[in-house]
């Protein structure tokens, strides 16, 4: 754990240095807490490359700097080894009309209306899950459950081939990881294979096209006017993965705080319309995603009382801004029924999460299925073989058993 706001030298900690420990990808709050008592912004080496980067814990700050056009997201250069993914088009990494344009291309496909429309296939994708797993009374919830269900809705969305779901998990995990500010390791072999098997699909789509979006985006390029080739990869290549990564966390996440709060997992058994509010607190207290792709400064300018330079990375903890003390009472307690105004799970801004509706909807229909059909649900191995992901930035479990 990181105990001190400087280093022996006198020196800023690096932000490697402050999430080396395996213990924080399984438990980062106390190291926020601490954070945020330092100050509003703490200076430190920037995590990619030369230079300066604040780190930013307050909930207030990171909804003005998020929402201030002085700030950008286009970086210089992407994360080592993902230039596929992280290439021309991307939408967490576009701004200006460029955002405007391919957001605008993809935006129908998930509005609250077209999204409430999937609900009985979203429900019957939970059932048909359930129905696996039920005669044996237990399972992973995380291969079993909370992966398959929205890889099985997005696939459907995209129109990609359901027997190639295993191959996109074990691409996504490596993804993940690699994405990460603290990436300690060139994946460019597994990102080269997504990309690759994203190409195939874009000329299946081609030669047959089909009633998904992928079809769709791809009858835009062909027409030449909307979207280039090198758009469309990257816009399907980050549509399937993070159409499913986050809300999968979400889902194995949230039932894990669920089993370690029973206070709160039977007073949720008791009254299921406090679902969709346990889906909004879930978010807050204990959401997948810990920072958003970071912002940078595009001109000199004060912010928070401090000198702030063009070029300098905010790098936003989206999850220390959540546990604010001074936005929520009692921010470290897990209340399903929680009168909560706002959180900051998916951002703020033009780059506010286009998906949000549909996490919405998957986390709504698994926690309630899954309590409905299994609502003696309890840990199936000991709490703590609990293994986390060692992605502090997008966080996840490795598995999760229980039994029924």
């Amino acid at each position: 754990m990181f105990n001190e706001p400087q280093t022996p030298n006198g020196d800023a900690p690096s932000m490697q240095s402050m999430f080396s420990d395996p213990a924080i990808a399984a438990n980062p709050f106390p190291l926020f807490e601490q954070l945020r008592s330092m100050g509003d912004m703490m200076q430190i080496p920037a995590p990619l490359g030369e230079g300066t980067a604040w780190l930013i814990t307050r909930l207030e700050d990171a909804v003005q700097i998020m929402k201030d056009k002085r700030y950008t997201v286009e970086m210089k250069e992407p994360p080592l080894g993902m230039s596929g993914l992280f290439g021309k088009g991307n939408l967490p990494l576009v701004d200006g009309s460029c955002h405007t344009r391919l957001r605008g291309l993809v935006s129908k496909a998930f509005t609250p209306r077209f999204i409430e429309n999937l609900r009985p296939r979203v429900q019957q994708i939970a059932d048909e899950l359930l129905d696996r797993v039920e005669a044996k009374g237990e399972m992973d919830l995380v291969a079993d459950y909370a992966y398959p269900l929205p890889i099985n809705v997005i696939s459907d969305m995209l129109g990609v081939p359901h027997e190639d779901q295993e191959k996109i998990q074990q691409w996504s995990n490596v993804i993940a990881q690699s994405a990460s500010i603290f990436a300690k390791r060139d994946e460019t072999n597994e990102a080269q294979a997504f990309s690759d098997y994203v190409v195939r699909l874009i000329a299946e789509k081609r030669q047959h096209p089909g009633n998904d979006l992928i079809s769709q985006l791809v009858a835009m390029e062909q027409a030449g006017d909307h979207l280039d080739q090198e758009e469309l990869l990257t816009m399907i290549s980050l549509l399937i993965f993070a159409g499913h990564e986050t809300t999968s966390n979400l889902i194995s996440i949230g039932t894990l705080m669920l089993l370690d709060y029973p206070d709160q997992l039977e007073r949720l058994k008791s009254d299921l319309s406090l679902v969709p509010n346990t889906v909004e607190e879930l978010l807050r207290f204990n959401g997948p995603v810990t920072m958003p792709a970071p912002r940078y400064a595009t001109e000199d300018l004060q912010f928070g009382g401090k000198e702030v330079h063009q070029g300098e990375m905010m790098i936003i903890i989206l999850a220390a801004a959540n546990r604010d003390e001074r936005e929520y009472t009692d921010p470290n307690e897990f209340d399903i029924a929680r009168d909560l105004n706002r959180h900051m799970a998916f951002g703020q801004g033009v780059h506010y999460c286009l998906g949000a509706p549909l996490a919405r909807l998957e986390g709504e229909i698994a926690f309630a299925t899954l309590l409905k059909r299994f609502p003696n649900i309890h840990f199936g191995e000991p709490r703590e073989s609990i293994m986390w992901r060692e992605n502090v930035q997008l966080r996840g479990l490795q598995h999760l058993q229980v039994a029924f």
